[in-house]
C-alpha cells in the first residue's frame, strides 16, 4: 500500500518547474537572466567596475581589435576638444577684440600673473585664475601620458571604458526595471482585488480610474509625469513607471477575483467567519498568484525599456549616473564622429537581456497555466 507522501499529487509550482525544465530555451533564457543578475549583484557591492568613471584611455579610445588612432585622427580630435574649451562665443562680434588682447597680453600674464583689464575693468581674480590653469595644466598632461591607446570595447569622450560603463548602466537599468515593476505590481493587484471582490460602487470607481490612465497614451503619460515631477535619479523614474503601468495588472487581477469569489472554498471561508481581508488575500491570493508573477516579468522588460526611452530623451537618470539610456544618449553625438562602440555595447546588452527575459516569461507563462496541468 503507498504511503501518503506517494500519493500526494505535485502543486502547481512543482508541475510549473518540470515544465520549465524539459524547455531547452527557456532554461537558456533563464542562465542569461541569472548572469545579468550576479552582474548587478557584483557592480552594486563595488567589486567589479567600480571605477567605471576612471579616466583610463583617451578620448575616443577605440577598440583593441580596431588598434589606435592615427596620428591625423587624434590631431582633429584634439583640435575640437581646444575648440569647446574656449570659452569664446562665435556670435559675439567683439570676439575678435579680445582675441587680440588676450594675445598680446598672454605673455605677460603668463611671466608675472598681473591683473588684466578688459573694458576698463581689471580682473581682481586674474593672478588666482593663472596658477589654477597652470596646475590643471600639468595635471592634464601628467594624465594624458598614462591614458591607453585602445581599450577591449573602446573609450566614450572623457576615456571611461566602455565594458565598466555598460555593466554599471545595466545595474541602473535592470534595478529601475524590477523595482517600477515590483510597484506596478502591487498596485494592479490591490486596486484589481478590491474591485474584483467588492464590485458595485467600489468596482466602478476603480474601473473611471482605470479608463482615466488608459486614455492617454503611454509615452505620453510617462513625459507628463516625470515633466510634473521635475527631478532626476532612480527613485523619480520607479515613480514614473510604477504608477503609470499598474494598469494591465490591475485589468487581470480584477478579472481573476470576480472569477474566484463565487468559488466553493470562498464560501466555505465566508461560512466559518472568515474575513473580507482573509478570503482576499489568504484564500483567493495565492491560487491566482501565478498571475502577477507572470506580469511582473513582463513589466520588468517594459520598464527596461522605458528607462532607455526616458534616459535618451533626458528625463531619465542625471549627469554622472551610467545607464543604457544614457549611453544611448551619448552616443547620438559620437556617430557624427564615427565613434559607434558605445551604442553597440549599449544596445547590444539591452537586447540580449530584453530577448532573454521575454523568452524566460513566455516559457513561465506557459508553464504556470493551469489549462495545461
Amino acid at each position: 500500500m503507498n504511503s501518503p507522501m506517494e500519493t500526494t499529487s505535485p502543486g502547481l509550482w512543482a508541475l510549473a518547474w518540470r515544465r520549465l525544465r524539459t524547455d531547452r530555451i527557456a532554461m537558456v533564457a533563464l542562465a542569461v537572466v541569472a548572469l545579468f543578475l550576479l552582474t548587478l549583484l557584483l557592480s552594486a557591492t563595488g567589486i567589479v567596475a567600480r571605477n567605471w568613471d576612471a579616466e583610463i584611455g583617451v578620448n575616443y579610445a577605440p577598440p583593441t581589435f580596431m588598434g589606435a588612432q592615427s596620428a591625423e585622427e587624434r590631431g582633429v580630435q584634439g583640435m575640437h576638444a581646444a575648440e569647446e574649451a574656449v570659452p569664446d562665443n562665435p556670435r559675439d562680434p567683439l570676439a575678435d577684440v579680445i582675441r587680440k588682447l588676450r594675445a598680446e597680453r598672454g605673455a605677460g600674464a603668463a611671466t608675472d600673473a598681473a591683473p588684466v583689464e578688459y573694458y576698463g575693468v581689471v580682473d581682481p581674480l586674474a593672478r588666482e585664475i593663472a596658477e589654477i590653469r597652470a596646475e590643471l595644466a600639468k595635471g592634464s598632461a601628467a594624465t594624458a601620458v598614462e591614458r591607453r591607446a585602445t581599450l577591449p570595447l573602446g573609450a566614450d569622450k572623457w576615456g571611461h571604458d566602455i565594458i565598466q560603463k555598460t555593466i554599471k548602466g545595466s545595474e541602473t537599468s535592470i534595478v529601475v526595471g524590477l523595482t517600477a515593476a515590483l510597484l506596478a505590481t502591487l498596485l494592479g493587484t490591490l486596486f484589481g482585488a478590491l474591485a474584483g471582490y467588492y464590485g458595485k460602487w467600489v468596482d466602478d470607481f476603480f474601473n473611471w480610474f482605470y479608463s482615466v490612465f488608459t486614455s492617454v497614451p503611454y509615452l505620453l503619460l510617462i513625459l507628463a509625469v516625470a515633466a510634473v515631477l521635475q527631478q532626476k535619479g532612480v527613485l523619480t523614474i520607479v515613480l514614473i513607471l510604477g504608477l503609470t503601468g499598474w494598469t494591465g495588472v490591475f485589468r487581470l487581477i480584477r478579472a481573476e477575483y470576480i472569477k474566484h469569489k463565487g468559488r466553493e472554498y470562498v464560501m466555505a471561508a465566508d461560512a466559518i467567519g472568515a474575513s473580507d481581508l482573509r478570503k482576499m488575500f489568504i484564500h483567493i491570493f495565492p491560487n491566482i498568484s501565478h498571475v502577477p508573477l507572470v506580469q511582473m516579468s513582463i513589466l520588468t522588460v517594459a520598464f527596461i525599456k522605458s528607462e532607455v526611452i526616458l534616459s535618451f530623451l533626458g528625463f531619465g537618470v542625471p549627469v554622472g549616473m551610467a545607464s543604457w539610456g544614457s549611453m544611448l544618449n551619448e552616443a547620438q553625438n559620437e556617430l557624427i564622429l564615427g565613434k559607434w562602440w558605445q551604442l553597440a555595447a549599449a544596445s547590444a546588452a539591452m537586447a540580449v537581456l530584453v530577448t532573454a527575459f521575454s523568452l524566460f516569461t513566455d516559457a513561465l507563462r506557459d508553464a504556470l497555466d493551469p489549462k495545461l496541468k
